[in-house]
């Protein structure tokens, strides 16, 4: 599969937006990508992430990339980005919380990205549904990742809100 597609997949914290893009990606490829932008934290995070690779299997091509996403030449692949709160969680701390210098920098890292003829599907959390937070830092972020979150789906060809395991075409 050689065409550029966006798509979008959104939803709350176990909405089954993973579940959704990996069972939309093998639909497309029979060796699909994993791009997991995961800093690992801390060693139970590390045994997470061992765990989620080992539960795709080995048709799974997977790439650990916290920040540059267009360091991989994914032309004509099928690519899971997995997931885009935890990949601004990264600029954004890198950045000593600087929302704006910290959204420009993930535009204009999406933008080198998804130059490329790629399937691209984006998994997101929708993290300011809740209400407002108390912390300044927490608000911030939400602001991050609401706004980016805008900016990937007005790019998007397709967005897809996951709500209790059920998609719901938005775009």
């Amino acid at each position: 599969m050689a065409d550029k597609h966006i798509v979008l997949v959104t939803g709350g914290q176990r909405s089954g937006k993973s579940k959704y893009a990996e069972r939309l990606a093998l639909s497309l490829a029979a060796n699909p990508v994993y791009l997991a932008t995961a800093r690992i934290w801390d060693d139970e995070f590390r045994q997470r992430v061992l765990r989620h690779q080992a539960d795709r299997g080995p048709e799974w091509t997977n790439i650990e990339e916290e920040k540059y996403l267009s360091r991989h030449d994914l032309s004509g692949r099928v690519v899971v980005i997995d997931c885009v709160t935890l990949w601004g969680t990264n600029f954004f701390f890198d950045s000593d919380g600087d929302t704006k210098r910290s959204l420009d920098e993930l535009k204009d890292e999406f933008n080198k990205f998804t130059d490329q003829d790629a399937y691209l599907i984006f998994v997101t959390n929708e993290i300011g549904l809740g209400g407002v937070s108390p912390d300044a830092v927490q608000r911030k972020f939400t602001d991050l990742q609401g706004w980016l979150n805008q900016y990937i789906a007005s790019r998007a060809d397709e967005v897809v809100l996951m709500i209790s395991g059920i998609p719901m075409k938005v775009k």
